[in-house]
């Protein structure tokens, strides 16, 4: 009997395509619309829902099957719409699966009815939030430009009310980056259990220091997770997981990593449009990584085409020398490609805009996670 190839992949799918109801000053995909210039109308159809959905379970090889749910802002599709998802899901659903659905929201429309049916139907909850009101309204705003921190700290407080702790993914920017237990501090107090801290980069070749004035510096992200962690390890170790400590910690064991900016290859995280387009990667969204459309070739052909096998591999085959010999290399893999804009310091290209931070910061939490490793082999 033929063994089944396990074939692991999260797609980013967008059932309203770019659209949101915010503009915060950071966003990479509110300009994606302009793919579709022939439209207006952004939700994606039920027929187009229905073929994902078999498509992505066929694709699936786990036992346990993720959707994530992304945007622009995936509540604008309506609560009735995720109820359609629900039922197609169901009707669907292979003897013996189990189906998880996971929704990353800015917040602002989480309402008494968005927090019962999430509950209810235990969907994965991730809530943008950049720390306290006089961070998170620096880049986070609304079309109006008015301040968006009350909204989702409302919204944030009625899932709790409901039972349900949101993961908080917090943007690391130029501002917020210079007071890391300040924003740590904040986070434990609203009882975040789950945080990400995503390093925002945007290139700009105009400026002196080659990106925008919100992008992080290098170094002080790095200073920044080494405060969060020198804390977290003293008091908040097995009670708050923060995702790349234990992205870190996953090399003491000799395991993969799970986050696709620190597996040696990418390509399993592509993104389904509104419309069925099927695009690289969530930061690789145009006309040159546009592989085709679900309703012509199924998610399976897209996942295991040469094109994006090609995309997936070129992370490590571009990968400069300097990081191969890179003390911290496992920990790494050169992060993300759309990183990878700087020189090496003998002048070969494609470094990670990151490097100088991320090589501070994984070489500081390496004792721990090397005692982690003596202890695991021992």
């Amino acid at each position: 009997m033929m063994k089944t190839v396990s074939r692991e992949f999260q797609i980013f799918a967008k059932p309203v395509g770019s659209t949101c109801n915010l503009n915060c000053r950071y966003c990479y995909y509110l300009g994606k619309k302009s793919l579709y210039p022939d439209t207006d109308h952004f939700l994606m159809t039920d027929d187009i829902l229905e073929e994902y959905i078999i498509q992505h379970i066929q694709a699936s090889t786990e036992n346990v099957i993720n959707f994530s749910w992304h945007g622009g802002e995936p509540l604008l599709a309506s609560i009735d719409f995720y109820r359609k998802v629900l039922r197609l899901q169901s009707a669907h659903k292979p003897a013996g699966k189990t189906i998880l659905n996971g929704i990353q929201t800015n917040g602002t429309l989480i309402n008494e009815e968005w927090c019962r049916f999430i509950a209810q139907e235990g969907f994965i909850i991730g809530i943008s939030i950049d720390g306290p009101a006089e961070f998170h309204n620096t880049c986070r705003r609304a079309k109006d430009k008015s301040k968006t921190w009350q909204q989702v700290n409302r919204g944030y407080q009625l899932l709790k009310k409901h039972g349900v702790i949101p993961e908080i993914l917090c943007v690391v920017n130029a501002e917020n980056v210079n007071h890391p237990l300040i924003i740590y501090d904040f986070f434990k107090q609203m009882g975040a259990k789950y945080i990400t801290f995503l390093p925002l980069v945007e290139p700009d070749s105009g400026s002196s220091t080659g990106v925008s004035r919100d992008s992080v510096p290098s170094e002080e992200f790095g200073y920044f997770l080494s405060e969060v962690f020198d804390t977290w390890i003293e008091n908040d170790i097995g009670e708050i997981k923060i995702q790349i400590f234990e992205e870190a910690a996953r090399t003491a064991f000799d395991q993969e990593h799970t986050l696709c900016i620190f597996k040696i290859n990418c390509g399993g995280v592509p993104v389904v449009e509104h419309n069925g387009d099927f695009y690289s990667c969530d930061h690789y969204v145009n006309k040159d990584y546009l592989i085709g459309n679900i309703m012509d070739h199924s998610l399976k052909y897209f996942l295991e085409s040469e094109r994006q096998k090609v995309f997936g591999r070129a992370k490590s085959v571009k990968l400069p020398r300097y990081c191969i010999e890179c003390e911290v290399r496992s920990m790494c893999n050169g992060e993300c490609p759309k990183n990878r804009f700087i020189l090496t310091p003998d002048g070969e290209t494609g470094l990670n805009y990151l490097c100088n931070g991320y090589k501070y910061f994984f070489n500081h939490c390496r004792p721990f996670v090397e005692a982690v490793a003596e202890a695991w082999r021992q």
